[in-house]
């Protein structure tokens, strides 16, 4: 490939993505980058480049819960400054991995491609371990990890409180705590920082309740959804703020999303047009576009928040027959947008018409999690989904993945 000359600003080229190798029962995290690139310009037609493999670790934690346990991740999350990402597990884990020196250098001092099926590139770096299954994950959005105040990240689980990590130790920093008609602590099925980062919203059963997030414990706000037969009508299931613009979009198990003004919460639209639950929802970098998807949905459906009468476009993923949420992300120029899908496939999509650009062989497995970095030309992917099955049924499928097959 002819070296480039640097654009002063995103085009129609991706310099680097990432792919994940695959797994039976368990799955695997991947760094990838292209063999050669000139930032900012970045390139998709090039095929992406594995730089770190993360999957025995993953393994050797659901051996060590049970003989016939199998793990797998739910999603993987850049922190904002891009100096590590971190996993969510079925274990009841969060596995934290900082990127090496070697990942800032030149695409010429770059290791050799990580072979699927092989040795961990290294270890985490911290691992947090819940006590029930993980709902939700996300970074404070101002973390940087030259000020350690904060670097912290929050999770909810199962019948817990939510809880805010330091990211550095792995130590618990505080709680928030949200309590129900009865007195007893009810868990948050998802959670965001808004934009300022002061402030933690927190989604439950046709409410949203909100925490400052200097003030920890059983103080919060409450939202109720569910206004003269408008809002979602069911669990909220993701939270995403818009960038530019003050407004706030919660998507919900009944198939809705909604769209608040986040001063005063007070409802602006409410679409309809998802299949299934949603499980998703992302604002476009410039705030005027939502993205939203679904369980058992193969579209990722965009609406121009401007004119909602109709639904822009739709993208196109395998996601019809899996429960798992599969996550999408928006590469940091707002140009593209990568999703996974249960074929193991990562599709890119060109956002200004919703066209198809290009796809990848990710994983052998159901690729659930895709992110990009926030501004280094890598991406990462996180893949396996749970298998039921016979305990030889179990062994056959992981000796099979040892050798970069599926079945």
């Amino acid at each position: 490939m002819e070296e480039e000359e640097a654009a002063p600003e995103c085009t129609d080229a991706m310099g680097s993505e990432a792919a994940a190798g695959d797994v039976a029962e368990t799955e695997e995290v991947v760094v990838a980058s292209e063999a050669e690139y000139s930032w900012p310009q970045l390139r998709f037609d090039l095929p992406p480049r594995r730089l770190y493999h993360f999957a025995g670790q993953f393994r050797s934690a659901a051996a060590a819960a049970s003989a016939s346990a199998g793990n797998f991740l739910k999603g993987v999350k850049w922190s904002p400054d891009g100096s590590s990402f971190l996993t969510s597990c079925d274990d009841n884990s969060l596995r934290l991995f900082y990127l090496p020196e070697e990942a800032y250098s030149t695409e010429a001092e770059h290791p050799a491609e990580a072979a699927v099926g092989g040795e961990d590139s290294y270890g985490a770096s911290i691992q947090v371990n819940e006590g029930e299954p993980v709902y939700d994950f996300c970074w404070y959005p101002y973390m940087s990890v030259s000020d350690p105040a904060t670097c912290v990240f929050a999770t909810t689980s199962r019948d817990h409180p939510i809880h805010l990590w330091d990211a550095t130790t792995g130590e618990l920093r505080c709680t928030y705590r949200a309590y129900d008609a009865m007195d007893e602590i009810t868990a948050a099925l998802s959670i965001s920082f808004n934009s300022t980062g002061t402030k933690l919203f927190a989604g439950y059963n046709k409410a949203i309740r909100v925490f400052d997030v200097h003030r920890p414990g059983r103080d919060f706000e409450q939202h109720s959804l569910l206004k003269g037969c408008e809002g979602p009508t069911g669990i909220i299931s993701s939270i995403s703020f818009s960038p530019h613009n003050g407004m706030l979009a919660v998507g919900s198990y009944s198939q809705t999303t909604a769209v608040y003004a986040e001063s005063n919460m007070e409802p602006l639209y409410v679409l309809h047009g998802q299949l299934g639950g949603v499980t998703q929802v992302l604002f476009s970098k410039d705030g005027n576009y939502l993205y939203t998807g679904g369980r058992k949905d193969p579209y990722i459906l965009c609406w121009d928040i401007r004119n909602t009468v109709d639904i822009v476009y739709k993208l196109y993923r395998s996601s019809d027959t899996t429960n798992q949420r599969i996550h999408f992300d928006i590469e940091p120029c707002g140009r593209h947008l990568a999703t996974g899908g249960q074929d193991g496939m990562v599709h890119i999509y060109d956002l200004q018409g919703g066209q198809w650009v290009t796809a990848f062989q990710a994983a052998a497995d159901t690729v659930n999690g895709f992110a990009f970095h926030p501004y280094l030309p890598l991406a990462t992917t996180s893949s396996g989904h749970r298998r039921f099955g016979m305990e030889d049924e179990i062994e056959e499928e992981l000796s099979l993945a040892d050798g970069d097959t599926n079945t």
